[in-house]
């Protein structure tokens, strides 16, 4: 059958039948408009529409009978799919080139474009053979109707040529992810030495490690006698090196090298950057459309996923024609690979690191925003885990990849960027302004703020003091209400601004500052829920209430928002009003230098408020930190940067609230930009006892490199002890007694 081809073509000449042009004759007439196409013509845009959408069943309908009778549909499938995976093809175009035609045989020339994600367009011109059958054209099929070079059963072969994956770095150049070699450490519980021998061990694995020498003894010291594997985790080559004798001298710790995708100190935001793995079956037919062989690792998750084509860069090679025996004939293309492209993050690797070991052992997140950029400094999701796991090459992989996915702490998932929660006071600062806006309220305005609550009906609504047994709050400001976060005063702001017929003023304003909405991050978000009475009567059916405002006014009802949101509004009213767009990509840029993308910062919107009620928020945020009644006020005693900022306490309708401190520092530096912070710690409870702490620590160790203040759960910096906290209010700190 297939030497037909020829055969049909002199018979068709041989006939006179002559040949139909494609693009008829310009006649000098308006009343022809169009020309119908010729069926034949017809029946080959069937066959192929029908290869441009992979519909291989309709394609094999179409041939005729004597085709089908040399070629079953799984071969006819398997025959096409090939080629579109081997050439990586995306799609193609065809014109219809001309046709020649008798009563029971007819040929139709077609150009074909193929696209292929490696080889760019192949330009091929071949034909298709139709015969009468059942009054309707069939489709004589030959191997060539795919390619010319593919008669008489060859086939394609792709040599890839891929370079090497590029790196992520931080602001200074520094690496979050490379290409490298990297050595993979873990104890031998038989092999270790006496204790001095140990101590030496654990010093140095410490220092290699970044952990602390007790945390690293803990791993091990609980196993009985014998001979354990206890992985330890994963290091750069050129580390290893320096230390590697007196390893080798201490006994104990054993390891292997390995050529991987290495990401140091056990994964730095790793959940933001992202890791490698191999091809998952149910990706490999998807992949290999692209050009990849299909052994490749590839970007899971945050910025090694969405910059997967620019860290991959563009595979070249040849695509060769192979004859029925598997030797080459001849090519089809040959392309070189172009460079791929490292991406320059605007993450400061020190600071990460000191920011996860910050809330390490806590559930939360960290989000360190430059105040006035909206560049991300850092972006903790707590827990973690090791993005070197995924590397199976990496010994200790099987012992700790199962527990990150076993593990019930979710570390997989960015509780910086897609988890949402309630904010709790931390809100308060969006509805002082909704107050001063509405032009009811000054920041010197008065309120009585008992420790009851009862302007609406359900009541007494009780204050935080009450739990913590201390007086009220008495006759305040507005501002010393939120220096103090004294909830009688916000849900009176609420329910009053409810009863003057503004029950959208505070979503409204929550929505102008951010809230509800994504904030541009390359890596992707939620964007959280601003409740409003359009959402609640959609969603429940039912009308807003008095309640629901009063509720939102304390940043409650069913408020949820990221970290990342947050971190946004504060550096907005840190930085004089401008909401930025939140980036975390510097730049992206090649080996020769050549840089496709540069930051540059993106002002989206301004908030909806005037210089007066801005500078009342700040001062009021600068009250809590400074005054003696303030929420924070022991949590910075002694401290010497300046910092703006709400405590926040939010009940997450399970277990213990969420606690929150966000605030933005105000120096003016030139060395060191201002930054805001955003500091949650799931169900644990107080923000200032719990988020504060933590906020001053990241604080630290960005102005001056390191913290300085143990924790009140510490026993010294890194080393935690059990606390017995008495009952702390959602304001006024409470007294930290460690235990021993």
């Amino acid at each position: 059958m297939r030497r037909a081809a020829p055969l049909l073509a002199l018979v068709l000449i041989a006939a006179g039948c002559g040949g139909r042009s494609e693009t008829p004759s310009v006649l000098p007439t308006p009343a022809i408009t169009s020309v119908a196409a010729p069926d034949e013509e017809q029946a080959a845009r069937r066959f192929l529409d029908a290869w441009q959408a992979q519909d291989y069943a309709a394609m094999y309908e179409q041939l005729s009978p004597l085709t089908r009778d040399a070629i079953g549909p799984d071969e006819f499938q398997a025959r096409y799919a090939d080629v579109w995976r081997t050439a990586a093809l995306t799609g193609f175009d065809y014109e219809i080139v001309s046709s020649l035609v008798n009563p029971q045989a007819a040929q139709v020339r077609y150009r074909l474009v193929l696209h292929s994600a490696v080889f760019g367009d192949i330009v091929r011109e071949t034909y298709l053979d139709l015969t009468r059958a059942d009054d309707d054209w069939r489709v004589a099929w030959t191997d060539s109707a795919i390619l010319p070079e593919l008669a008489g059963g060859n086939t394609l072969f792709a040599d890839y040529v891929t370079p090497t994956r590029a790196n992520i770095y931080d602001r200074h150049g520094l690496g979050l992810a490379t290409q490298t070699e990297a050595v993979a450490l873990w104890i031998d519980t038989g092999l270790l030495g006496d204790e001095e021998a140990q101590e030496t061990m654990l010093r140095v694995l410490s220092r290699l490690l970044d952990r602390h020498p007790d945390s690293i003894r803990a791993l091990y010291q609980n196993y009985p006698p014998g001979s354990f594997y206890v992985p330890l985790g994963e290091v750069s080559l050129d580390d290893f090196r320096a230390v590697q004798d007196t390893l080798a001298a201490t006994g104990g710790v054993r390891w292997q090298e390995y050529t991987t995708r290495y990401y140091p100190f056990g994964g730095l935001a790793p959940q933001s950057v992202g890791y490698v793995s191999q091809i998952r079956a149910e990706d490999l037919a998807e992949y290999q459309a692209r050009g990849y062989r299909g052994d490749e690792f590839v970007g899971q998750e945050g910025l090694e996923q969405v910059y997967e084509d620019a860290l991959r860069g563009k595979p070249g090679g040849t695509l060769y024609v192979m004859d029925p025996q598997g030797r080459p004939v001849g090519t089809i293309v040959t392309v070189d690979p172009q460079l791929p492209q490292a991406v320059y993050t605007t993450i400061d690797r020190d600071l990460q690191r000191q920011a996860q070991n910050a809330i390490a052992g806590f559930r939360g997140a960290i989000v360190v925003l430059e105040r006035d950029s909206g560049r991300v400094l850092a972006l903790v999701s707590s827990p973690t885990f090791d993005p070197n796991l995924f590397d199976t090459r990496n010994p200790n992989w099987q012992y700790g990849l199962s527990a990150i996915f076993e593990d019930q702490r979710l570390p997989l998932l960015n509780r910086a960027t897609t988890s949402t929660f309630p904010l709790g006071s931390v809100f308060k600062p969006i509805t002082m302004a909704a107050a001063l806006e509405s032009g009811l309220y000054t920041p010197q305005s008065l309120y009585t703020c008992n420790a009851e609550f009862s302007e609406i009906p359900g009541g007494p609504y009780l204050d935080w003091t009450v739990e913590a047994e201390l007086p009220p709050h008495g006759e305040i400001t507005l501002m010393e209400g939120l220096e103090r976060s004294c909830n009688p005063y916000f849900w009176h702001i609420g329910v009053d601004l409810f009863h003057q017929g503004r029950p959208t003023a505070l979503p409204d304003m929550a929505k102008a500052f951010g809230l509800g909405q994504p904030t541009g991050i390359e890596i992707g978000e939620s964007a959280g829920l601003v409740p409003d009475p359009a959402w609640k009567k959609q969603a429940t059916g039912t009308d807003w209430v008095v309640g629901d405002s009063m509720q939102l006014a304390i940043g409650q009802s069913a408020l949820n928002v990221t970290p990342l949101q947050v971190a946004r509004f504060i550096a907005a009213l840190g930085n004089g009003g401008t909401l930025y767009r939140v980036q975390m990509v510097e730049r992206i840029q090649n080996a020769e230098g050549v840089v496709s993308h540069q930051f540059e910062p993106e002002a989206q919107a301004r908030l909806p408020i005037s210089d007066e009620t801005l500078t009342a928020i700040q001062q009021a945020m600068w009250q809590v930190v400074s005054a003696p009644r303030g929420t924070a006020y022991r949590r910075f005693l002694n401290f010497s940067i300046t910092v703006h900022g709400k405590t926040g306490t939010a009940e997450s309708g399970i277990a213990d609230p969420h606690a929150w401190f966000a605030g933005y520092t105000n120096e003016g530096r030139d060395d060191k930009p201002d930054i805001a912070v955003v500091v949650l710690v799931e169900n644990q409870g107080q923000g200032s006892e719990w988020a504060a702490p933590i906020f001053r620590r990241v604080v630290e160790a960005y102005f001056f490199g390191q913290p300085f203040m143990p924790y009140p759960w510490e026993s010294q910096i890194g080393v935690t002890r059990t606390p017995t906290p008495t009952p702390g209010p959602e304001g006024l700190q409470a007294t930290e007694t460690p235990s021993p």
